[in-house]
């Protein structure tokens, strides 16, 4: 591939393939991408999110969201704040529970909440939820991701991070023909450096970054 489509680097290398695509990594910021000639259209992409059968009234779902929801709201000041939750697929989930704490929260997702007026505020915070690795263009919608965020806001992401590069070739997690872009320790702090942001891991698939003042 010519350039890595998260930083833009020439300095990437093809890493492995399985029986449907090619996976490359940057050797710059650590991205691993699926090649972009086998990402699926976006009639077929949604296909495969309109099987998701989660909902605000799953107690196991909840659980896992509130993986990020927990360590997040402890470093956010108390309501009122603004929040955004970015994909938030076709069960909201995240935002209700974060509504039920006092804050006022708003949804996006391109197939399911697609208002595009919501992508012109700011707000105190963004979070994002197994949503990251389905990014066609990373670049962009990193770009898009921080400058919602107000200065001093903070944006929750929650992705499985890659944790081996030499077992990335038999690692479930690439399996989703959805998931394309694939994120690790290295890849957060390669971005929190060049964007000047403050980083925190919270476990082993929750990342907290604050947007300085």
């Amino acid at each position: 591939m010519d350039r890595c489509p998260l930083c833009g680097s020439h300095d990437n290398r093809w890493l492995v393939a399985d029986t449907n695509r090619d996976y490359f990594r940057c050797l710059h910021c650590a991205l691993i991408y699926a090649d972009p000639t086998t990402h699926l259209a976006s009639t077929q992409e949604k296909l495969v999110y309109d099987q998701h059968r989660n909902n605000s009234n799953d107690a196991g779902y909840r659980q896992f969201l509130a993986r990020l929801a927990t360590p997040l709201v402890m470093r956010l000041p108390l309501p009122p704040l603004f929040g955004l939750d970015f994909g938030s697929g076709p069960g909201p989930t995240l935002s209700v529970m974060l509504a039920e704490m006092g804050y006022t929260m708003t949804i996006y997702d391109p197939y399911f909440a697609a208002q595009s007026a919501v992508l012109a505020c700011q707000y105190d915070f963004v979070t994002c939820t197994e949503a990251i690795e389905h990014f066609y263009q990373p670049a962009k919608e990193w770009g898009l991701l921080l400058g919602l965020v107000k200065p001093g806001g903070w944006l929750g992401i929650m992705t499985k991070l890659v944790t081996d590069t030499d077992a990335f070739g038999h690692w479930y997690y690439k399996n989703d023909p959805t998931h394309v872009s694939f994120f690790s320790r290295d890849t957060f702090c390669f971005l929190a450096q060049r964007d000047g942001l403050e980083v925190e891991f919270v476990g082993n698939d929750v990342i907290l970054l604050r947007k300085p003042q």
